[in-house]
């Protein structure tokens, strides 16, 4: 039997045994990267930042524990907000002003980061979110309860957009 024949027919088993137990075969959507030859040079360029859903502004260097709340908090409401870029403020400027839909911001210092730095045409199409920040969040009951209402509101319009 040829290698191509007996991988076939190896994928063929697996596809039945998986399916007599009852598991659902989860299968890559993207296409995989082409491998690239050594010393070549890539064709197209990497493109810049593009218009995504959602960006979540945290303040640099946030405890573990309390970047591992809003990991959870985001991860809850679904993946557009699982998925969202974090990006750190260090020194009150942000490193990238990526264009996003919806934006979370966690802290007065971030929100003020990023009016300075996207323009206001920008800003009044998409949707902010303030929350209060991170270790705040972490430490009180009344901070998570805001988090609370600011994903729901975040993950409403977010929905009214088509996101």
């Amino acid at each position: 039997m040829s290698a191509m024949a007996q991988a076939a027919a190896s994928s063929a088993h697996r596809t039945r045994v998986l399916r007599a137990l009852g598991v659902t075969p989860w299968v890559r959507r993207a296409a995989p990267m082409p491998a690239e030859v050594p010393g070549s040079v890539s064709a197209a360029p990497m493109p810049d930042a593009q218009v995504g859903d959602c960006v979540v502004l945290l303040p640099a260097g946030c405890d573990t524990k309390a970047l591992d709340l809003l990991g959870r908090a985001l991860h809850s409401f679904g993946p557009a907000l699982a998925r969202a870029a974090r990006i750190e403020v260090r020194d009150g400027h942000l490193a990238s002003a990526p264009v996003a839909r919806a934006y979370l911001v966690f802290g007065d210092a971030q929100a003020h980061a990023l009016g300075r730095e996207l323009p206001a045409a920008t800003l009044n199409q998409a949707h902010i979110v303030l929350a209060d920040e991170p270790a705040s969040v972490y430490a009180s009951a009344a901070g998570k309860r805001r988090l609370w209402n600011a994903l729901r509101s975040l993950r409403r319009a977010l929905a009214q957009a088509g996101g």
